[in-house]
This record gives C-alpha cells, sequence and structure tokens, in this order.
C-alpha cells in the first residue's frame, strides 16, 4: 500500500458533458460500452473487471484507488494494483469454500476496507454481492439472510455476537460467517478471514460473465412489510460508468468523496463502483456525520467531487459554519445530492457556502443509477429534479389497471414512468415475481413517484404516489409544501403528512424543526401557516403544525413520514432500526 498523497490535477476546464441537448439525441449505449474493456477474448462484462482489474494492469496500477480514513484520521491508501490483488485473494477464499455462480455473499460491517474487498473479490467469482447496513438490528438482518438466501457473510467478531449468533438456528442455508478481526478459527462454519486470506493465493481468473448474470443484492429500505431484494446484473456497471462520467464529472486522478453507507444503494453504487470503473481515487470515512471533521476532509483531501445526502446538507445548513471562509475548498468543483427531492433553499445555500449550487439527482434502488439529473453544463432551476440521463427516456402519465397514457402537457402532475432498456435496471424482485411484474406496464417502469414535467423538460418531484395528500377534492404532495415552509426564515427543516379529517378528507400536518434563536409558540405558527397560505393557497397550506426538535430519518438521509403518520394516528411503527436517531 502506498501512503504518499494522490497526484492532484488543476481541475479540468470544460465538463464531460458540455452541451446536454446535443449529447442526448446523440446518444448511443454501444458506443459508450466501447470505454469498457470487457473481459479478455471476449468472454462478457463483468463489474470487478473493469472496476480494477483493467486499471491495475495499466497506467493506473499505483494510482490510489482507495484512502480510507479511520475514526482517528490516520488514513490508509490501497492502489488499484494492491485491490486487485486483496480482491483476487478473498475470491479464492470463496472458491476454496465452495461459493458458486450466482450463490448470494452478504456483508455486515461498517465503512472498513474488508467490505469493499469482498464486494470486488464476490463479483470476480460471479457470486452476487449483498451489503447490509451494520445498524440493522436483528430482526433486519434475519429478514434479509433468510430472504436473501445467504450463503456466505462476512462480519466483525462484535456484529457477529450482537446480531447474528440467535439467528443462527433459523437460517439454515447460510454455511459460512467469516470475521474480519478473528485470528483463528471459531468453529468449522465460523472462520477467521485474515487467516483465510493469508493462506489464498493473489491472483484469479474471473470466468466468463454475461452482461445478465446477476451481480448486486439491495434490499430497499422501510418501516413496515418484508423487504424487497432488488436484483442487479453485470451490465449495470456500464450505467454506473456513463453516471460516473456525465453526471459526477469524474476526470482522471480526481478525488471524490461519497458519504453514503454501502449498505444502501447510493454506497455501492457510487461509493464503490463508479469512482472505480471512472479510475478516480475514493475517499471512505470510516466515522458518521460531524460538520467539522466532514469539512476538514473536503479541504485535506482535496475532494473535486461530493456526493452527499439531502439530510446531511440540512444539518450543515443549521450549522454556523461558513466553510468557504474557514476551509481551503479551492480543489472542490462539484457538489450533488442524492436520497431525497431537494428544496430550492438547499440548492441556493450551496451557492452561498461554497460557490457553486448543490445539484440534485433523482434515482432509487429499482433503478440502479442516476435516472435524472442536474448538470454542470445545464441551467440549474433550484428545486428541480433536472432532466434525465442521456439514454433514458423518462415520461409523466396517468396510470389505471391496464393502461398508460403519456402527458404531454407541461406542468401537469401525474406518474413519472421509465421506458425499460437503460443498464442498470432492476431484473427481479428475489421471490417475488408477482410484484416484479406490478412495477411495469408494457414498456414502462412504473416508479411510484408523482412528478411534473415543465415547458424546459426540466422534472420536479411531487410526492411518493402513497404519500399524497387528498384535501378538499385537491391533491397536495408533500414536497411542495415542504419547500415552501423551507423558505420561511425560521424553518429548518419540515415534513408534512394528511391526517384524516372527515369533513375535507385529509388536513395538511406539518412538522417543523425551528431554527436556532426561534421559539417554537403560538406567534411562530401562525406566522409559518400565514406565508404558507399566502404562497400555496388555504387548500394546500398546513392546518396544523408540531414543532420538533429533530424528524425521523433513515441513514440514508430519507424523512419516513409514513413513521410520522404512524405516531400521529397511534399505529404501529413497524421496524425502526435504521433510524438516524437510533
Amino acid at each position: 500500500m502506498l501512503n504518499s498523497p494522490a497526484t492532484i490535477l488543476t481541475p479540468p476546464a470544460t465538463p464531460n458533458l458540455t452541451d446536454y441537448e446535443v449529447f442526448s439525441q446523440s446518444f448511443n449505449w454501444l458506443n459508450e460500452q466501447k470505454f469498457l474493456n470487457g473481459l479478455p477474448e471476449k468472454k462478457g462484462l463483468n463489474i470487478a473487471f473493469e472496476s480494477i482489474e483493467r486499471h491495475a494492469a495499466g497506467k493506473l496500477k499505483d494510482c490510489i484507488a482507495l484512502r480510507w480514513i479511520q475514526k482517528d484520521r490516520s488514513t490508509k491508501d490501497f492502489t488499484y494494483y494492491d485491490l486487485h490483488k486483496l480482491s483476487s485473494r478473498f475470491a479464492n477464499v470463496l472458491t476454496t469454500l465452495g461459493i458458486k455462480k450466482g450463490e448470494r455473499v452478504f456483508t455486515l460491517a461498517g465503512r472498513i476496507p474488508e467490505l469493499y474487498i469482498a464486494a470486488l473479490g464476490t463479483l470476480k467469482t460471479t457470486a452476487v454481492f449483498c451489503p447490509l447496513f451494520s445498524v440493522f438490528g436483528p430482526e433486519p438482518v434475519f429478514q434479509r439472510l433468510s430472504r436473501g438466501d445467504a450463503k456466505v457473510l462476512v462480519t466483525t467478531k462484535a456484529l457477529f455476537e450482537k446480531k447474528v449468533t440467535q439467528l443462527l438456528d433459523r437460517l439454515p442455508l447460510l454455511q459460512f460467517i467469516l470475521l474480519i478481526d478473528e485470528e483463528l478459527h471459531v468453529t468449522d462454519k465460523v472462520l477467521s478471514l485474515p487467516r483465510l486470506m493469508e493462506e489464498a493465493y493473489d491472483e484469479f481468473f474471473i470466468p466468463p460473465t454475461n452482461p445478465e448474470d446477476p451481480a448486486l443484492l439491495h434490499f430497499t429500505s422501510g418501516t413496515t412489510g418484508m423487504p424487497k431484494g432488488a436484483l442487479h446484473v453485470h451490465g449495470a456497471v456500464l450505467m454506473h460508468y456513463i453516471t460516473g462520467k456525465y453526471v459526477l464529472d469524474f476526470h482522471e486522478e480526481d478525488i471524490f468523496w461519497c458519504t453514503a453507507d454501502p449498505g444502501w444503494v447510493t454506497g455501492t453504487s457510487y461509493g464503490i463502483i463508479a469512482p472505480l470503473v471512472n479510475g478516480v481515487t475514493n475517499i471512505v470515512d470510516e466515522e458518521e456525520f460531524d460538520a467539522e471533521r466532514w469539512y476538514s476532509i473536503l479541504e485535506e483531501q482535496k475532494v473535486n467531487v461530493w456526493y452527499t445526502a439531502p439530510t446531511a446538507i440540512r444539518r450543515l445548513m443549521r450549522i454556523d459554519i461558513q466553510p468557504k471562509e474557514k476551509y481551503n475548498l479551492e480543489h472542490l468543483r462539484l457538489i450533488c445530492s442524492v436520497g431525497e427531492p431537494l428544496h430550492a433553499e438547499a440548492v441556493l445555500w450551496g451557492e452561498k457556502a461554497f460557490g457553486m449550487p448543490v445539484l440534485d439527482n433523482w434515482w432509487q434502488t429499482e433503478t440502479g443509477g442516476i435516472m435524472i439529473a442536474n448538470y454542470l453544463a445545464m441551467k440549474v432551476k433550484p428545486g428541480s429534479m433536472g432532466k434525465p440521463l442521456p439514454g433514458v427516456e423518462a415520461a409523466i402519465a396517468e396510470i389505471t389497471e391496464t393502461e398508460i397514457k403519456i402527458i404531454t402537457e407541461p406542468n401537469k402532475q401525474g406518474h413519472l414512468v421509465l421506458k425499460k432498456g437503460w443498464p442498470s435496471m432492476f431484473r427481479a424482485y428475489l421471490h417475488d415475481e408477482e410484484r416484479y411484474k406490478k412495477c411495469f406496464r408494457g414498456d414502462w417502469y412504473l416508479t411510484g413517484d408523482l412528478a411534473k414535467k415543465d415547458q424546459d423538460g426540466y422534472y420536479w418531484f411531487v410526492g411518493r404516489a402513497d404519500d399524497i395528500i387528498k384535501t378538499s377534492g385537491h391533491m397536495v404532495g408533500p414536497f411542495e409544501v415542504e419547500s415552501v415552509l423551507m423558505e420561511h426564515v425560521a424553518v429548518a427543516e419540515a415534513a408534512v403528512i394528511g391526517k384524516p379529517e372527515p369533513i375535507i378528507g385529509e388536513l395538511v400536518k406539518a412538522f417543523i424543526v425551528l431554527k436556532t434563536g426561534f421559539t417554537p409558540n403560538e406567534k411562530t405558527e401562525l406566522d409559518i401557516i400565514g406565508y404558507a397560505r399566502k404562497k400555496l393557497g388555504p387548500a394546500g397550506a398546513p392546518k396544523e403544525i408540531a414543532f420538533v426538535n429533530e424528524l425521523p430519518k433513515t441513514k440514508s438521509g430519507k424523512i419516513l413520514r409514513r413513521l410520522l403518520k404512524a405516531r400521529e394516528l397511534g399505529l404501529p411503527e413497524g421496524d425502526v432500526s435504521t433510524l438516524e436517531q437510533s
């Protein structure tokens, strides 16, 4: 491993995508695929080969692929050649254990190097990689291991003892637990990963890999019901490459930091695969959110491109730190956000705090990669999701049980749909074929989100279809109300739900976190309601406000409106192990 700092180039003068409209008209998936190598002798397309092997055998061999920042701020660097050797060892470990193509290898760990090595090594063998978020409780861990037919689990001693040991009798298919921090084998089933890695050969021949071979299994988050396992294929690497190149604007030798945990799809697609396949240096911070730590990492590591979540942006907005004044962020040229739609106020705050807007983008676990985005070369409309990725066809539609009708009229609310055909589209919900079929109408994937498309082709998020509030004959989108509330001088964060009310159907209720210096009293409440009524009219404005200290969010940054509603109505909360505050 190298410990010298990665080479820093002068930020490129022009982005990879210079004219969105022209490029979109000429875009062709096959033309872009030519930038990937493919396995030798035309034996297919493998994510790990494109991410590591082709770089380790070329000019990037000794460049830093991954820089791990430990909790104590010390760092460890892994070159592309290091990752080639280490992932090959892990691939040989799996092969020695008899793990076959398509079988599932799970990880349950924090952001430590072994997680990333296990991901790449698993993909080399054509087994399926499935990361679990380390804060899951025992029951969510069981649900995912069981539903995913886990054969191998890679974890730490502490997490194994706390969350897995009591589950073993209920997981007959789980053959091996590989302990990251155990030097000796415990049983024939519970093994020392360091010992296995030491014994393994550091070269591995990647078998032929069809682009349609399963590669990744991601479970959707939520607070109720059984998690859905979305299955993605090796061909998805083309989407990871393209979105890294044109949305995140990767240039060779960039320093990139994605703050998402690999337990969520963003942390795998853009915290592992996209930066590596594009040949950049990937920053991984072991610690959780801390504003001053984050700002200092941006400064010290000379980060060029930063990908984070709205919940982190909102936290930073609430803290009295002026990053441009306190930190040298001259290398930072692009900030992107995903997880929930970004309010206009947050986009504009980026201009003030960093000298650049925070660029929002939209996608889902099921899409596997960014679908709609704001781009460096395109005018930003604060609050908008942006425009579809070149090669992706999006539309607004009216949907019935049997039909789909595309809406061409600008600014008319409808269901956001995507035409099938992009490389990272999920291929199945594991063990739930019927549910998978319901996601499609003919050639269109139904996202479950409501949106609008304006006269310039920009998309605007309205809300999840099942979150829409029906009040006095009006359909009110929570995001629109929250965006207006966020404009009020006193409001730091806002979440809106529909509360049953016999006369009007539902009333709009807002949960609000106030900025420092504002008092949660009747005067503040009336002032906020009055402001909202002026902006939204009486139907869309909140009729009730509750002041809270924090909003319930997953650690991936999603506000859990359903949990707010369950608490408001006294309904079961379901699984809350992924709550940010848990």
